[in-house]
């Protein structure tokens, strides 16, 4: 068959049947042997991109504990299987090898890195925020009204943070007294 469909022009087999060159008339023999990366896949995994703030739903393809495609999921109320360029590109998120898995710290004044663990850098982090509110710490102003608040500390939150995740870090800096708390995400 592939043969004789060789010999035949594509346009002229578009007439035939497939008016809209969107079936077998614009299939080659090479297109009709390729096999799609997601028919491979070991498994599916639902997930939500992580670019920005609009959450749109994601179907990653999984071969030999290895993501191998991530594709709009169509169930997605939120996007209904359509993903932007960055979200369509995410697999590269994943898989390229030049991302960072450790923690990676420069100390003061150096000029290597040096890999840490997740325990020592969260307890580097809590400490230095323990420290910074202690020494910047604003009880109440000259005249004995109450302040209660550091300006010490500030936080500046990120596109890919959904509504939940931005009220759990407002709560939390609030409680730590910082005043300076924002979010560019504004979509």
């Amino acid at each position: 068959m592939a043969n004789s469909r060789r010999l035949v022009p594509p346009f002229l087999r578009q007439l035939a049947g497939d008016p809209l060159g969107l079936g077998r008339s614009a299939q080659s023999a090479y297109t009709e042997s390729l096999t799609a990366r997601t028919q491979t896949a070991d498994r599916v995994v639902q997930s939500i991109c992580p670019y920005c703030a609009v959450g749109c739903g994601q179907k990653v393809y999984v071969k030999n504990d290895k993501v191998i495609q991530i594709e709009g999921d169509p169930d997605s109320p939120i996007s209904r299987g359509r993903l932007c360029p960055k979200g369509s590109a995410s697999e590269r998120l994943v898989n390229n090898p030049l991302r960072e898995t450790k923690v990676r710290y420069r100390r003061p004044g150096g000029t290597d890195w040096e890999d840490l663990s997740l325990e020592q850098a969260t307890e580097m982090i809590a400490e230095r925020m323990l420290r910074t509110r202690e020494e910047t710490w604003e009880e109440e102003t000259e005249d004995g009204q109450p302040l209660k608040r550091t300006m010490g500390m500030h936080f500046l939150g990120g596109a890919t943070l959904d509504s939940e995740e931005n009220y759990l870090i407002k709560k939390f800096f609030t409680a730590a007294g910082a005043v300076s708390i924002e979010n560019q995400a504004r979509i």
